[in-house]
């Protein structure tokens, strides 16, 4: 027979003391660390434990007994339970504080070197609708809420244009509207479920793996044009253009519309090809007369405008003269090494993906740009030594990684190339201080920049500057 599981207990009137990793909240009670999501600061709150540690809980707030007074009303109706914003609740200027208290606890409890003073994490001057990618979901088979479910309704019409639910992959949530980006993704999300329903199109079936509409990427730059990107899990040409059609005449200032035809297992289309039904094969984003071209596939910043912000702090800590030759590792599709290019004699750009490659090397092209050079492979594979010596030894170096950090292979290579000064951005400050901790054999930490790329979420870019210690000469016997 099986064994009963454990009723799990409920604390009651227990004060929320901090903010902690991955968004939540943090209470103690009886020595014990307690987790919960969506609690501020100085609230007082009954906590469901789910789950119990020997060390450790994680809970949900059963029942508000009295709010914290720096709690703000969040502005979307999903908030608790698409999964994303988290900190709606949480007033803009606490949010920043809470960023830069992240980058601070993870250099000095991972990293352990010596840190300048770190100043306040830099804000994001649009905290709604910065977004400049979104993806949505169609789904028949919505996610119902708890109050839906404990309502008692019946919920016939299932259909969904929304988010997956975190950690979920065959539920999604139907969303009214989201803040995140320009309206005008809403209006374009609703318009393709309205039609579809109208039209008797299927939409997909994420267990079964069948339906016709499946996916839609939108993209709004800054210079106001517009990329979507429909994908269908179906080959049904007719159906297909006759939507197409109806969405391109609905919303005329699309100037990218494509299609994608994918009956994998999986959403990703990075791996299929991309059909042009309507206008270009890409947008343009704009920062300070340079224009980036942006395709289906390429990796562009989210935020566009406080991509410019981040940029500049990288720009400002390379401290260039015109006379450096720049490494840009993990360079994506060349932003940075275009952004910095004017100011540097030239620039050697590395990144994993061919793709982006292709697009760094087009956007030096259209900007006129004559001093850079991109090679697309794995970092720990291309960066060596013999590579160095073929390009010349960096004055500057700025790596850009994704979240894991640096590979170990890649942090000996910058060691023995000695870069007199290396400017390091992340998505992900604890691999960051991991890497710091790695260099400061031979680099001390001169200056750190927490960025805010993402408003009510708990991510922070970090960027810090290392200088080449002064290496002790060798003594020689007389």
């Amino acid at each position: 027979m099986a064994r009963k599981r454990k009723e799990l207990p409920v604390l009651e009137d227990v004060e929320i003391l901090d903010v902690a990793a991955e968004g939540n909240a943090l209470a103690r009670v009886d020595e014990m660390v307690v987790f919960v999501p969506f609690g501020a600061p100085g609230d007082r709150v009954d906590i469901k434990i789910e789950k119990k540690k020997k060390s450790y809980a994680q809970g949900r707030i059963e029942k508000m007994r009295k709010e914290s007074p720096i709690r703000v009303a969040p502005k979307c109706a999903h908030f608790t339970v698409c999964g994303g914003c988290r900190w709606q609740h949480l007033p803009y200027d606490f949010q920043l504080k809470c960023k830069r208290q992240q980058v601070v606890d993870a250099l000095e409890r991972i990293a352990k070197v010596e840190l300048p003073e770190i100043p306040a994490a830099l804000g994001s001057d649009k905290i709604w609708e910065y977004r400049n990618k979104m993806e949505y979901t169609f789904s028949n088979r919505c996610w119902l809420t708890f109050e839906q479910l404990r309502s008692g309704e019946e919920f016939p019409d299932r259909d969904a244009a929304g988010f997956h639910i975190p950690g979920s992959f065959d539920k999604v949530l139907d969303i009214g509207r989201c803040y995140l980006q320009d309206d005008i993704s809403n209006r374009m999300r609703h318009f393709i479920k309205d039609y579809g329903k109208a039209h008797g199109l299927p939409f997909y079936d994420l267990k079964a793996q069948c339906g016709f509409l499946r996916t839609m990427m939108v993209r709004v730059a800054s210079t106001g044009e517009i990329m979507v990107v429909l994908s269908v899990g179906e080959d049904r040409k007719d159906d297909l253009n006759a939507l197409l059609d109806a969405f391109i005449k609905e919303f005329p200032q699309v100037t990218s519309l494509m299609y994608v035809v994918n009956t994998k297992v999986n959403d990703t289309i990075g791996d299929l090809n991309i059909q042009l039904y309507a206008g270009k094969e890409y947008i343009e984003e704009e920062m300070e007369g340079l224009r980036f071209r942006v395709g289906p596939k390429s990796f562009y910043q989210t935020n566009s405008l406080q991509a410019y912000e981040l940029y500049k702090v990288v720009r400002d800590f390379a401290q260039l003269t015109g006379s450096e030759l720049v490494y840009d590792l993990y360079t994506g599709t060349g932003t940075i090494a275009n952004f910095v290019s004017r100011k540097a004699r030239k620039v050697v750009g590395v990144e994993y993906v061919e793709a982006a490659i292709e697009d760094a090397r087009i956007n030096s092209s259209v900007n006129g740009i004559d001093n850079t050079i991109f090679f697309a492979g794995d970092m720990k594979d291309v960066l060596t030594d013999d590579f160095i010596a073929e390009h010349g030894h960096p004055d500057v170096m700025i790596v850009d990684p994704p979240r894991a950090g640096m590979h170990a292979n890649v942090v000996d290579t910058i060691l023995r190339a000695e870069p007199p000064v290396i400017v390091y951005v992340s998505c992900n400050p604890a691999t960051q201080a991991r890497d710091l901790a790695l260099l400061d054999v031979k680099y001390k930490v001169e200056a750190v920049q927490p960025v805010d790329m993402f408003p009510h979420t708990q991510h922070v870019e970090n960027v810090v500057r290392l200088v080449r210690r002064p290496q002790p000469k060798e003594s020689v016997e007389l």
